[in-house]
């Protein structure tokens, strides 16, 4: 699903807001979460799941094409754990 997709199914089920005001939520909410995470906050939508911040370590690693070894520089990742309402209907199909 991409984004023109949710807003498209937003908009089909909330007649009194235009398009572009829930595309202009879901930015807002896009955003919001963004910062949020650059700021190394945790994010939790009840229901759905949350979006932490971890940090990876720096590794070597082997070029396969070259089979020359690299660095890899520690970075940050964003990670995301599904709550359990919705791990549950995914694990029974």
């Amino acid at each position: 699903m991409l984004k023109k997709d949710l807003v498209d199914i937003v908009t089909n089920q909330m007649d009194d807001f235009l398009k572009k005001d829930v595309a202009e939520a879901v930015d807002i909410i896009l955003e919001t979460i963004t910062e949020s995470l650059e700021h190394g906050n945790r994010v939790e939508i009840r229901g759905f799941g949350s979006f932490s911040v971890r940090q990876r370590k720096g590794r070597s690693s082997k070029n396969p094409r070259t089979g020359k070894m690299m660095h890899i520089p520690p970075r940050k990742t964003v990670h995301f754990t599904m709550s359990k309402s919705l791990k549950n209907p995914l694990a029974n199909k």
